[in-house]
């Protein structure tokens, strides 16, 4: 790299946290992976040669720092984070900043360069060979009816509290729309209803609607429904959610035209004139896609809508990535893994159900994130995600994953739309 330079040696340190990891909680955090010295070296010349050619910099713990100008990445510790890239790849790199053995001044910034050069980071040789150094998904996260609970349990039932910290007061945790609000308006919870009544407009709800959602989230969709007069099925494998969404909805007088479920989408049976589904189908498993899709298309009565959001990637991306762990599903999403829109239109196709429309709008789940990230940052900052039990490594996390996810959408490599189904065959216009 070119442009070396000293800092001052209080410009490397970041912010890396003084306290020790807990092995009993992190264990892969706490001690560094086996990793060959071979494996290692190979990944110092790798990271070294990729870090080169991009609009980076990289800061040496002696204060060194050199790249082609950008933002910083600060490597406290290179020995650690070569070794955890060299045997674990992506999962290490993310490991390593849990650890404290990087850090950035914009860590947005670094992530969005990263993911804007992601096809060019690894040599198409190494691409060619992934299933030799990449993980693979493991097979306790497959989402069987009880993996598929055990995997929503270990994400949405953290706690309620902790969502609360960074969600706004919808408790909305999928992307907002932030285009046509309201003059005057620009707040994340307005930009929240306002995704929500496009959702509703686009399956065709209104008073009298027999409406299912599949993914209840803290229940603001039910509520709105609720109040357009529709009568509202709502499943979710969360108890947290169902608890918290069903008192929602109980303060709001709204009891007698919405029923909240702990059921799997499997499971519900009924006809239904529309199914709106946000943000759930990245939880659903590709084995399981036509399972999800031929279920939606049993439940839709005649002439019925589906309206679908979901997060996307392109369509090779997917296909390459898509029997990989990852840092996300090892971490944060367990199962998880984000379709295509070629995946959704096709699936949907065999499955009985056609893709009438879809937007997308990507830029507003940056903004989305960004929004939340800021405030959990604050919300750490000031001690109270601490007070509900979090530790440090958490919090770096969690600071790491919303950073990652807002990265992604700036840099174009992931999408997020809105689609409307209906049956094959029909023509999918208002009743």
């Amino acid at each position: 790299m070119n442009g070396l330079v000293q800092l001052p040696t209080a410009a490397v340190t970041g912010r890396r946290p003084a306290a020790p990891v807990d092995p009993g909680v992190w264990p892969d955090v706490a001690r560094l992976p086996a990793a060959s010295a071979v494996r290692t070296a190979v990944a110092r010349r790798l990271v070294g040669r990729a870090l080169a050619g991009l609009p980076l910099r990289v800061a040496a713990p002696d204060g060194r720092i050199a790249g082609r100008g950008g933002p910083v990445l600060y490597l406290h510790d290179p020995g650690a984070f070569h070794r955890r890239i060299g045997a674990d790849g992506l999962i290490g790199f993310g490991e390593s900043y849990m650890a404290g053995e990087w850090d950035a001044d914009d860590l947005v910034a670094v992530l969005t360069v990263l993911a804007e050069h992601a096809t060019v980071l690894v040599p198409l040789a190494l691409q060619r060979l992934r299933g030799l150094w990449a993980h693979r998904r493991p097979l306790d996260q497959a989402n069987t009816p009880q993996g598929a609970r055990d995997n929503i349990h270990r994400h949405y039932d953290l706690s309620n509290d902790l969502f609360a910290l960074f969600l706004d007061e919808t408790m909305t945790y999928s992307s907002a729309v932030f285009r046509d609000l309201p003059a005057g308006a620009d707040d994340l919870a307005t930009a929240q209803r306002h995704k929500i009544d496009l959702l509703l407009d686009l399956a065709g709800v209104r008073h009298g609607t027999r409406l299912l959602e599949i993914g209840t989230g803290w229940g603001e969709l039910a509520l709105r429904a609720a109040r357009r007069g529709a009568h509202v099925r709502t499943v979710t494998l969360s108890v947290e959610q169902r608890d918290l969404a069903a008192a929602r909805i109980a303060a709001a007088g709204l009891s007698d035209r919405v029923e909240v479920e702990l059921r799997d989408y499997r499971e519900v049976q009924g006809s239904y004139d529309a199914v709106v589904s946000v943000e759930m189908i990245e939880a659903v498993g590709a084995e399981y896609w036509p399972v999800y899709f031929t279920t939606l298309a049993r439940l839709l009565a005649p002439g019925g809508r589906i309206a679908l959001q979901s997060i996307t990637m392109a369509h090779d991306r997917m296909l390459a990535t898509r029997r990989s762990q990852s840092w996300i599903g090892k971490y944060v999403f367990p199962g998880g893994i984000i379709p295509s829109a070629t995946a959704v239109a096709t699936t949907a196709e065999s499955c009985g159900l056609r893709v009438r429309s879809d937007t997308g709008f990507g830029e507003h789940y940056a903004e989305t994130l960004r929004l939340w990230r800021n405030r959990f940052a604050g919300r750490a900052r000031s001690g109270d995600v601490a007070a509900l039990g979090f530790d440090h490594v958490f919090s770096r996390m969690w600071e790491f994953y919303l950073a990652y996810c807002e990265a992604g959408f700036r840099a174009r490599y992931l999408n997020v739309q809105q689609f409307l189904l209906t049956a094959s065959g029909t023509a999918g216009g208002a009743r």
